[in-house]
């Protein structure tokens, strides 16, 4: 047999799913089989296996063993003269194994390939070829050398900027995300080093392969896509620690003891520069817009107090203007995040929402204060217009500029390319339409050059960069069952010089856009940071807010009580929330739900379901609510639901 192909899967099925159609393709004419170790996934990963892809070879762990340990397990029982290890997160063009087949028959001295990698949005990856991650090479990568200067012979060591990625090289280190070895070099070399759980194994196997007498080639003529980032978000704590941490096992077994010592301190500090970095991103970027609405809401409600006390000769206490302010500053910028104007898109319908709810609350107090540090009420009036004006403006200001979590986010107000055939573009429309914002535009591209016809199409697939250009087209979504991988692969790379675009595959017969760190069901969902909903930190937060919310309730029953269509049942429903036996918020009922983490039963369901919503879209929507949990999202869920406590 030439080739096995190993795959270690983990909560990605529908990435699983479309890597294991194109490898299929491209093992056409190839002697092979696919092996997929899966690492006790919860996402129905093996009944997709079961289902669809029973002739391939399934090692289903019951725990997750990392991703060392999982690949040993595939080659173990692999049968191939040849091993391929591959992500789950990659599509590999139809022609890209038999390419490389070719170049080891001809190139003897090759103990392992890699091959041209892309993200999910075009761009090349420069960890397609790798230099030995030497202390000083390290300290360039870790204090940001060489990304300042890429093509540099001394600085630019760790991704080699200074080998064109168009042609062939030996290289010291390879990716784990396609590595082709051969099994007899395997056989010399040994197996992956399973003290690396993550991160790391990849530089140790390169490594030995050529202290074993191979070389490692990165091999330019095939390209592969790599949707990077569903284990853990680059950006995060927890990948500096990991990854950086395997950069210290890695010195102390292949390091003189001097350069162990010398690499370790320089790792510990790069541990504790990049955690900070990291740390202070992440929270400048989910928190910076409430920071901005607090400061500017307190500066402008100051400065409209003090133009009203000028001109009207009325002075409010000194208290007034020291507590009352602040508070009120602090109001209109809790209601501002519970409607989610933190982050985009921006909805002027939540704008004005958030700062009548605002308004509402303040001036329900404004009636309980004593009189002698009351504000005027045109005051307070006057304050609400004047926080929506700087809600709008720092928003749009945001969105234009691209900062915090504006960065990266496209409008649902845009142009969207199908690129497929018409049965396939109409399909596509179908699933897109479930729950979606009519304001989409969508041109339909014929993925046959030759199609002219008009009546049915706005184009074919080579006009696809003009046609993106002229229509400012900000996504496109390639129908998988029309196109082979090298085309998608081909337009991406192509169009991406010019333009930022969204890219986007519908594998053939699936309900699910993948994106380039994102699934698409009915909306849009992220998987790239997990924040699962049993931590300690969430399982404190979700209760809070239960509590917090419930205790407003009792506190303006009486308001309330005459919206709500159920009085004695909403009280029931906050008396179970108070005593702690329900949640607000909880899962749709489903088969899966017993395999997921366990919360109180939920008053409203994290899905407003459709009678014609398949199972599979309801575990799926369950699951990200389950990993990615977000109290932004339950705040949202329970106003939008809060009249419906009947």
């Amino acid at each position: 047999m030439e080739l096995s192909v190993i795959i270690v899967n983990y909560n990605v099925k529908h990435f699983l799913e479309q890597c294991l159609i194109s490898v299929k393709k491209a093992l056409v004419g190839i002697e092979g089989e696919i092996i997929v170790v899966d690492n006790n996934s919860v996402d129905g990963s093996l009944n997709l296996l079961n289902n669809k892809f029973s002739e391939i070879k399934v090692i289903a762990n019951k725990k997750n063993t990392g991703f060392s340990v999982a690949n040993n397990q595939g080659i173990k029982i692999a049968k191939g003269s040849n091993i391929l290890l591959l992500n789950p997160d990659t599509v590999v063009q139809e022609d890209s194994l038999r390419k490389c087949l070719e170049f080891f028959d001809k190139n003897q001295d090759a103990g392992a390939l890699g091959v041209k990698m892309y993200d999910g949005n075009g761009r090349f990856l420069p960890e397609s070829k790798r230099g030995l991650p030497t202390p000083s090479v390290a300290f360039y990568k870790i204090f940001g050398l060489s990304s300042l200067f890429p093509n540099s012979k001394t600085f630019g060591k760790y991704h080699l900027g200074y080998l064109s990625q168009n042609e062939n090289h030996k290289v010291d280190v390879l990716s784990g995300a396609f590595m082709m070895i051969r099994k007899k070099v395997l056989d010399e070399v040994g197996l992956l080093d399973e003290t690396f759980f993550m991160y790391g194994e990849d530089i140790d196997l390169s490594y030995r392969i050529k202290e074993g007498g191979y070389e490692n080639y990165y091999f330019s003529n095939t390209n592969i896509i790599h949707y990077k980032g569903e284990s853990t978000k680059k950006s995060s704590v927890n990948y500096v620690f990991v990854f950086y941490n395997a950069m210290v096992i890695f010195a102390e077994k292949h390091f003189s003891k001097q350069h162990v010592k010398t690499f370790s301190k320089l790792i510990n500090i790069a541990i504790y520069f990049r955690a900070t970095i990291a740390l202070i991103e992440r929270i400048l970027k989910r928190w910076i817009l409430p920071i901005m609405d607090f400061i500017f809401f307190n500066g402008f409600i100051f400065g409209i107090s003090s133009l009203y006390q000028n001109y009207s000769g009325i002075s409010f206490p000194k208290e007034t203007v020291k507590y009352i302010i602040p508070i009120y500053a602090l109001i209109w910028t809790i209601c501002n995040s519970l409607f989610g104007n933190q982050r985009p898109p921006v909805k002027y319908s939540n704008l004005l929402k958030g700062n009548l709810t605002g308004l509402i609350i303040i001036l329900s107090l404004y009636a309980l204060l004593p009189k002698s540090i009351q504000f005027s009420r045109a005051i307070i009036l006057g304050s609400s217009l004047t926080c929506l004006l700087i809600s709008l403006f720092t928003r749009t200001s945001f969105k234009l500029l691209k900062i915090g979590l504006f960065k990266g986010f496209t409008d649902f107000h845009k142009n969207i390319a199908l690129v497929g055939s018409l049965e396939e573009i109409q399909r596509t429309e179908k699933l897109m339409l479930i729950n979606s914002d009519s304001s989409r535009n969508i041109f339909k591209i014929s993925s046959n050059i030759k199609s002219h016809n008009q009546k049915n199409y706005h184009g074919n697939i080579s006009q696809l960069n003009e046609f993106i250009n002229i229509n400012k087209i900000t996504e496109v979504i390639f129908c998988a069952k029309d196109i082979s991988a090298q085309n998608i692969i081909y337009s991406m790379a192509a169009v991406n010089s010019k333009k930022n675009i969204d890219f986007k595959i519908i594998p053939e017969k699936t309900q699910f856009i993948i994106g380039s760190q994102s699934i698409y069901t009915n909306d849009t969902y992220f998987t790239t940071e997990l924040n699962h909903i049993n931590s300690i930190e969430n399982i404190r937060k979700k209760r809070n807010f239960d509590i917090y919310t419930a205790f407003i309730l009792v506190i303006f029953s009486p308001i309330f009580g005459i919206l709500f269509k159920n009085y004695l049942k909403a009280l029931k429903n906050i008396k179970g929330i108070l005593t702690g036996e329900k949640t607000w918020i909880g899962y749709e009922h489903s088969s899966l739900n017993n395999k997921l983490p366990k919360i109180k039963t939920g008053v409203f369901s994290i899905v407003d379901i459709d009678k014609n919503m398949q199972e599979e879209v309801i575990d799926k929507i369950n699951i990200i609510y389950a990993k990615d949990y977000n109290l932004i999202l339950d705040s949202k869920i329970f106003l939008k639901n809060i009249f419906k406590l009947y």
